[in-house]
Parts: structure tokens; sequence; C-alpha cells
């Protein structure tokens, strides 16, 4: 299991760019590709269950997941945590099943519950001493502070403008918190802005914009994480279906037997034969 020590271990020497995964098969393609890390996304989540991002998803329901990408990959998992779930102690309780789980990492969130995903509109944040101490209440409730990862994300800058957001972030930091992250960034000039204003703190960017890792180097942010993965994936299915549907024909047109074998080679499928060939031979 990957720890919230290997993922501080990996930050101190560079950026680490998480994609963003939901299930078992997306967290080997991401250790398999060479990436440090993953993320485990809440919006994913939701959508693999057919349900928006609008809070319907429970802390059981994400737990269930992350020991699913645990034991898939042994990389670190940096997980969407929501609101934390409900009150103080539902945030303690949180933490606590997170880190059980396996989660090297996890980001809390100032909205209102339920919420709704960074980028739906009506957007609703709660007080920011409420947040404060809810952020103060998984930073107490770990097992060390040298273990998991405690992000605070504000979710402020859509309905309060910046500079609510930085005091806001500030607050949090203050209280305990590892990181910060800003949800809502969509230009590159709100990620020039972001940067101007916190890059005295550890900040978590959503590359939400998919600028070139390249070009967000200059910006020099601990974490980056990247949903261009399930967003591609996600466009490829409706591009094909719709193809399929108007002419009959799908737009997969490679080799699907090298596809199958690059698949199977992945999800691990020689280990399982040898073991069965051990025990049949005994």
């Amino acid at each position: 299991m990957a720890t919230g020590a290997k993922l501080r271990e990996l930050m101190a020497k560079g950026t680490v760019v998480a994609p963003f995964v939901y299930d078992g098969l997306q967290a080997r393609m991401v250790e398999a590709a060479g990436f440090d890390a993953m993320y485990h996304t809440g919006w994913g989540n939701a959508s693999s269950r057919g349900l928006p991002d609008v809070g319907l998803i429970t802390l059981t329901e994400m737990t269930e997941r992350i020991r699913i990408l645990s034991s898939s990959a042994d990389i670190p998992i940096i997980s969407d945590a929501d609101t934390g779930y409900g009150s103080y102690t539902n945030v303690i309780r949180t933490v606590r099943e997170y880190e059980q789980a396996g989660a090297a990492a996890l980001h809390i969130e100032d909205q209102v519950w339920p919420k709704r995903c960074g980028y739906m509109q009506g957007k609703q944040i709660i007080e920011k001493k409420e947040a404060a101490n809810k952020i103060k209440a998984a930073v107490d409730a770990r097992k060390s502070e040298k273990d998991l990862v405690i992000i605070a994300r504000t979710d402020a800058l859509a309905p309060l403008g910046w500079d609510a957001a930085e005091e806001r972030a500030r607050t949090y930091y203050e209280m305990g918190a590892d990181m910060i992250f800003f949800d809502g960034i969509r230009t590159r000039q709100d990620v020039e802005e972001y940067y101007r204003r916190m890059s005295d703190i550890p900040c978590v960017f959503n590359n939400v914009p998919m600028i070139p890792l390249e070009e967000v180097e200059q910006y020099k942010f601990p974490l980056i994480i990247h949903p261009g993965m399930t967003f591609h994936s996600w466009k490829a299915m409706f591009d094909d279906l719709e193809a399929l549907k108007k002419t009959g024909r799908s737009l997969y047109t490679d080799d699907y037997t090298t596809l199958f074998n690059k698949l199977t080679r992945v999800l691990g499928a020689d280990y399982y034969f040898t073991l069965d060939e051990q025990y049949k031979n005994l």
C-alpha cells in the first residue's frame, strides 16, 4: 500500500501528476503508463454508478472504491472526500476510514451538504469558521502528521471571488492543512492568478483547462490532478455510439486482438494463470 509518506517523498522531489481514476482497470493503466500517483474522482465514482455528482455518493461507497484502487495498483491515491460527509465527527470518521482503505491523501471542501461538482452552477459555501474547524478535525484525526496528506479545498471562488477564496485558503492552512486546493480554475488567466496569490503555500492544481504539462511547470505546483484520460474516454464512447447508431459501423478500426492482449497484460492475467498451474502441479 502506497502511503501518504510516499506521496510526500514524491512531491519533495518535484511535481506529481495524478490522472483521474474511478475503477481498478484505470488504476492499473495509470500505473502501467508510469505515473507516480492517481486521483480518485468523486465525479467519476458517481458517474460510474449512473449518478450526477450532487452529493448522492456516501462515505461507504467512496471507501469501497478506494480499496479497489489500492488493491489494483501500488501508487499513492489522492481521493476526493467531498465535505467529509457531515459534522466534525463525520469528518473524523471519514479520515480514519480513508486511511484504513488505503488513501495517501484526501481533500475536504467547504460547500454545504449535499454538495455539487465544483464546475456546476449554484454552489453554496458554509461559514468560514465551520469549514476551518472541519479541517482542524481532519488534521487531528489522522494517525500521523507525517502520513495522510490533508488537502483543504475551497469552492469559494465561483460564488464569492478571489479575495474570499484566498482568505479562506490561508485560514485552512493555518488550521493545519498540508495543501490548499482552489476548485473552479477554468482558464490560463485563472491559473496565473491562483499561482500569484498562493505560491507561498503548497497547492493542488486541477488541470481542467488542459494546459500542456510542460507549460504548467513554471507554476511549480507540488500536485497536479489531471482529468484528460476520463474526458477523452467518455468522448470516444459517445462518438462511437453515435456513429454505430447512425451508420451501423464502429469508429474503432484498430486491431481488437492487440488491444485485448494489452489489457490482459495490464490486468495481470498471467499471474493468475501461473498460480493455477502451481497448485495444479503440486
